[in-house]
């Protein structure tokens, strides 16, 4: 479990597990949500959250992981711009580590 800072002062955070970023990474959730210059905003958010949307309506709302990382995560109270940005750096950090881990396995 990681806990992500949600605020500037760090007196919010929120807890995100394995399964939220493996959710992330099933989905490519984050995927093209940050702009080339990197900044991260109310409206970053807003977009990611449209695009949750959209997939669990597709998807008659059945997948569980999913709800799981909105109820969580995604439209946690305290999930603002700055959290986001903290998740997007944890999920980079996150599948750097599992990419590592899982290519020396491959190449045996």
């Amino acid at each position: 479990m990681y806990r992500i800072q949600a605020n500037p002062s760090g007196t919010r955070s929120i807890e995100v597990g394995d399964e939220h970023l493996q959710t992330l990474k099933n989905y490519n959730l984050l995927e093209g949500q940050v702009d080339s210059n990197g900044i991260v905003d109310e409206q970053v958010l807003e977009k990611l959250k449209l695009n949750i949307r959209s997939l669990l309506e597709s998807g008659d709302g059945k997948d569980k992981a999913l709800l799981d990382l909105c109820l969580d995560v995604i439209y946690h109270p305290n999930m603002k711009a700055f959290g986001l940005k903290r998740l997007v750096t944890l999920f980079n950090e996150w599948e750097a580590s599992n990419d590592s881990e899982q290519q020396p396995a491959e190449e045996a």
